[in-house]
């Protein structure tokens, strides 16, 4: 599915951070909502051939989340991290864990900024920052463009539902 907003990652050589910014044709409060809702999560985030389930979601600060994707053979993919802080409609600053690792402790620290544009519009901005160079290409090598891009197509469709 095309959209007329893009999403963009940018992750400069040798830098254990990345930046994804997307806008969004819907306000802040809402975008917030969608974020942070158990409800809501499971209808976008994730590649469109994965099912979620969430086994825990407290989205305040000092929460915990835990999900897992599924597809269609069976195979499950897990994650989990803590809210470290909850700031409606501002901001959310989260850890990111893939299960499937190895071994445990690839987390990232991720800062989501969710910026009030004119016309109802919302611009987030994510800072993933991961604890080594070697982690950061990994994640963007893993296939993370792709689903992230799905999710955010899934959620221009979720705002459209909403907003009928």
């Amino acid at each position: 599915m095309a959209s007329k907003n893009e999403t963009t990652i940018k992750a400069e050589p040798g830098k254990q951070d990345l930046f994804i910014t997307r806008e969004f044709d819907a306000p802040r409060e809402l975008v917030f909502k969608v974020f942070t809702d158990p409800e809501l999560v499971p209808r976008w985030l994730g590649p469109r051939e994965l099912t979620m389930k969430i086994d825990k979601w407290d989205a305040r600060s000092g929460g915990y989340y835990r999900y897992v994707h599924s597809d269609a053979q069976g195979n499950a993919y897990g994650f989990h991290g803590v809210m470290h802080e909850v700031s409606a409609p501002e901001r959310i600053i989260q850890t990111f864990e893939f299960e499937g690792m190895p071994e445990p402790g690839h987390v990232s620290l991720e800062t989501a900024r969710l910026e009030e544009l004119p016309g109802g519009r919302t611009r987030v901005v994510v800072q993933s920052v991961f604890q080594s160079v070697d982690d950061r290409d990994g994640m963007i090598q893993s296939g993370m463009e792709r689903g992230l891009k799905d999710s955010h197509w899934r959620l221009d469709e979720l705002f459209e539902e909403l907003a009928k």
